[in-house]
């Protein structure tokens, strides 16, 4: 599932195509995705100039003169092509699952892609997104100036979880899935069991600095490629060529001067990756 660097990379790509231009036309080719779409969906948003595209935590928002502002989340493989004029949609997807398709202003297209459905679109009044049900109650973004480790403190104060577990409730922090958290953890040495009310305040500064770094780093290398995830532009992001820890079961440590190998537990039904030796 793209995690918060992929769709940061996907509102890059789509932003300068998209953005000061009207969606005059939409088309969805079936009722539903993930949820229904929001009644008189295409009706809504066509004519709409396109304002602003900007993300908050996994999802796609694109701010509508019509005062509302369309949301989309690209669920486990969804994907958005940009369909320059006289081009062809990529071929390395399935037109049988073209769902969503918006013609704009400056003849480009936007078709949205999703074999698996498990993405869905909403549409919300612009004044009240914090009030939409798929965004209320999100945390701090990890790179805000709101994320810290007093945050943290605060937030995690008699928890009984794991850090790990922690570290992907989106109340806590918004974005973060299971690569990013794995890899963060790593870098800050932090092992993923570890209960998270017992992490000491100058440890969640390490880790608070991590997170941004891993965070920052994918969204420089353009996310990671996993299973069916591409930008906009149909490129690939290549920071799974950097991950330390995960995926990488039975290799050893990259750290320098340790001799373990990393390990694979099962967390919430989720694989966790860390080294034994260096994350305590």
């Amino acid at each position: 599932m793209p995690e918060l660097p992929e769709v940061e990379t996907v509102r890059t790509g789509l932003a300068p195509v998209m953005e000061g231009v009207k969606i005059s036309a939409a088309k969805i080719n079936r009722p539903n995705l993930r949820f229904a779409f929001p009644p008189d969906f295409c009706q809504r948003i066509t004519g709409a100039n396109v304002l602003r595209l900007h993300r908050r935590a996994k999802y796609l928002l694109i701010g509508l003169s019509t005062d509302e502002t369309l949301i989309a989340h690209l669920g486990m493989s969804g994907r958005f092509s940009i369909i320059a004029p006289g081009a062809e949609p990529p071929a390395d997807t399935n037109p049988a699952h073209d769902h969503v398709i918006f013609s704009l202003s400056n003849q480009h297209r936007i078709i949205y892609n999703d074999p698996r459905r498990f993405g869905f679109m909403d549409l919300a009044p612009s004044h009240a997104l914090e009030a939409n049900r798929f965004l209320a109650g999100l945390g701090p973004e990890p790179l805000g100036n709101h994320f810290s480790s007093q945050w943290l403190k605060e937030i995690l104060a008699g928890k009984s979880q794991n850090i790990k577990a922690a570290l992907l409730d989106q109340r806590i922090v918004a974005g973060l899935g299971n690569i990013y958290v794995c890899e963060a953890l790593f870098r800050a040495a932090i092992h993923p069991k570890t209960l998270a009310k017992r992490i000491s305040e100058q440890r969640l500064d390490k880790l608070v600095s991590t997170v941004r770094d891993v965070i920052a780093k994918a969204i420089e290398a353009g996310g990671s490629t996993l299973r069916d995830y591409a930008a906009a532009d149909g490129a690939l992001g290549y920071f799974q060529h950097r991950f330390a820890v995960y995926g990488r079961e039975n290799q050893p440590c990259l750290n320098e001067n340790c001799t373990s190998t990393i390990k694979r537990i099962v967390q919430s039904g989720r694989s966790s990756f860390y080294c034994p030796h260096c994350q305590k």
